[in-house]
């Protein structure tokens, strides 16, 4: 039985990264599912839109090789603006079965002066939601 179809992972280059790729290759190959790599590029000018753009790709077509080697059918995507907000109008526009994400373990000081990506999604969005914390 194929429980997930299209499963969209949210990377952001951090070692988080590995982990959640590793347990979505898994995943992927179980359910013979699509995955769809998203990374949300946040910058404040063009010179660093266009940096970081190009760092984003360059990450993704590493980690899309990856899932390729296990014969995963992946989908590279590149979004710009606050992370929050793209990742769930990528939710809201397509149609996944599971959002995967890596977590970086923060407590409440850290989520407050950083936020937290994984906690606006849990309270914003009705699909499953995987969170593996960093190593």
């Amino acid at each position: 039985m194929q429980i997930y179809k299209n499963i969209l992972v949210t990377v952001d280059g951090s070692s988080a990264d590995k982990r959640i790729l590793e347990h979505v290759a898994l995943l992927a190959q179980q359910n013979k599912a699509n995955v769809t790599i998203l990374h949300v590029v946040h910058s404040h000018t063009i010179d660093q839109e266009r940096a970081l753009h190009e760092k984003a790709t360059a990450m993704l077509d590493s980690y899309a090789e990856q899932m390729k080697q296990h014969n995963i059918n992946v989908k590279k995507l590149i979004r710009s603006g606050e992370p929050e907000k793209e990742i769930l109008k990528e939710i809201e526009e397509n149609e996944y079965d599971l959002v995967a994400m890596g977590t970086h373990g923060h407590k409440l000081l850290g989520d407050i002066l950083y936020g937290s990506v994984s906690d606006t999604l849990k309270h914003a969005i009705r699909l499953p939601l995987l969170l593996i914390k960093a190593e």
